[in-house]
């Protein structure tokens, strides 16, 4: 059996009858959407999925860092820029 990665979750059916309902019920917790038992997406809250956005964008930038930590290194001086 598939792992559901929420405490909450709801079908696909019930989930079409009442979508308002069920994201005023969730508030800020993302819910499992299954289909046969199985979930096939999650619902997430807009500012939790900001935030993940966010924290993806902060992980691609650290990778990059480590990557370029041993690049040359180029003198600069701000006042000549």
């Amino acid at each position: 059996m598939e792992q559901i990665l929420s405490d909450a979750s709801i079908s696909i059916s019930e989930l079409k009858r009442n979508p308002s309902a069920v994201i005023d019920e969730a508030g800020d917790e993302p819910v499992a959407v299954l289909t046969h038992n199985k979930p096939s997406a999650y619902l997430v809250p807009a500012a939790t999925y900001s935030r993940m956005l966010d924290r993806l964008e902060d992980l691609e930038l650290a990778e990059l860092v480590r990557e370029r930590a041993n690049e040359r290194k180029v003198k600069v001086n701000l006042d000549e820029l």
